[in-house]
């Protein structure tokens, strides 16, 4: 087996994952399944590195539906929010619920038996559409979650159960935003909304307030985004194009970084938390790719002069290609804990746990 590669998989298909955001000290990750059967599963993952490393995963029951998007808390490590297929008569849609582990590990059960959680608040946006695409929770206040509902981004405040709108897509035969995220800068104040081939920031304080667009930032449809965690105005695409892009939002003619090493759709895109030179990504063609960005990160050489350790450390490029998986790479997360671990998870099920191989590791810590 690889170095660092371990292997975990799931009973049904599943295109859902995330770092436990809010957790300090141990590895783990929260998959969903995406199954059409009423039982579907929220596994919450954890990477025991004592020696060899090993798995070890708490299930609980989600009977919500088929999970298609799933986010952690930040702020609160037993808080997170699935958006899941809902029906009501004829019409499907995609509902957000927002659910709470139990404060301690329960104690073992049969194989048979999931756990349950301790809440399951089903969050109703009705009014505003029927298509859930994301619920994403702010930066750094706890009681604020944002909502992207088919051509609407909705602002919600949980302790005054108030849901306001930010941003609206009101054109006839225009499309709807496609997901979204908040940018950990600016105070909190900006969400970055995904608009079919072009990605728009809105600033929350004024609604409809668009603070800067990128215009036909791919040839098709942008899959995904992640804010740059030590550069302010910087922002990483992937699309269906196969590319994946960083971006200044100073100024979005051109991306100040570009790569097309995937051959089909790119479905997520993550800097690494802690060395923004390293950027995941995972595609339909099966591969997760680390692509190091080193030109345009928080820690390029300044203009203090060459390097004299410039050739030792790592350039700019496509580091490594992993091919563990036999189906299409839906997501790719970092650890919230370690710099060095991720995951992937492709539509058969495999979770596979990686390490940033150890040659570029020792690189950027030189």
């Amino acid at each position: 087996m690889d170095e660092g590669i371990s292997i975990y998989g799931l009973e049904f298909q599943a295109r859902a994952l995330v770092s436990q955001l809010a957790e300090n000290n141990e590895i783990r990750f929260f998959i969903a399944t995406q199954s059409l059967k009423p039982n579907n599963q929220i596994h919450l993952l954890e990477v025991n590195e004592d020696g060899e490393p090993t798995l070890k995963a708490r299930v609980f029951s989600h009977p919500y539906g088929e999970v298609w998007k799933l986010n952690s808390s930040p702020h609160d490590a037993n808080l997170l929010v699935s958006c899941c297929s809902n029906q009501r008569g004829s019409q499907v849609g995609t509902q957000a619920v927002l659910l709470r582990l139990p404060e301690e590990e329960p104690s073992e059960k049969g194989d048979e038996e999931f756990l349950e959680f301790k809440e399951a608040e089903v969050l109703n946006f009705t009014e505003h559409g029927s298509e859930v695409k994301t619920m994403e929770f702010h930066p750094t206040d706890g009681n604020i979650l944002a909502t992207v509902v088919d051509g609407k981004v909705l602002v919600m405040q949980r302790a005054e159960s108030e849901t306001r709108v930010v941003a609206e897509v009101s054109a006839k035969n225009c499309p709807k935003f496609t997901g979204g995220k908040w940018s950990q800068h600016h105070q909190g104040n900006q969400f970055i909304a995904l608009h079919d081939c072009t990605v728009r920031c809105y600033d929350v304080r004024d609604g409809n307030h668009c603070a800067w667009t990128i215009e036909d930032a791919h040839a098709q449809l942008v899959r995904d985004i992640d804010c740059n965690p030590n550069k302010q105005c910087h922002i990483v695409t992937g699309g269906d194009d196969g590319c994946i892009k960083i971006w200044d939002s100073r100024s979005t003619k051109e991306p100040v970084f570009s790569r097309s090493d995937h051959s089909h759709w790119v479905w997520s895109v993550r800097f690494n938390t802690f060395h923004d030179q390293l950027v995941l990504s995972s595609s339909s063609d099966s591969k997760v790719l680390l692509t190091c960005a080193a030109s345009v990160s928080s820690e390029a050489p300044g203009d203090e002069g060459p390097d004299p350790q410039a050739k030792e450390r790592l350039q700019d490029g496509l580091l490594q290609t992993f091919e563990q998986h036999e189906d299409s790479v839906y997501c790719v997360e970092w650890s919230s804990v370690d710099p060095w671990t991720f995951a992937s998870l492709s539509y058969d099920g495999r979770v596979i746990v990686s390490k940033v191989p150890r040659q570029f590791k020792y690189q950027i810590l030189l």
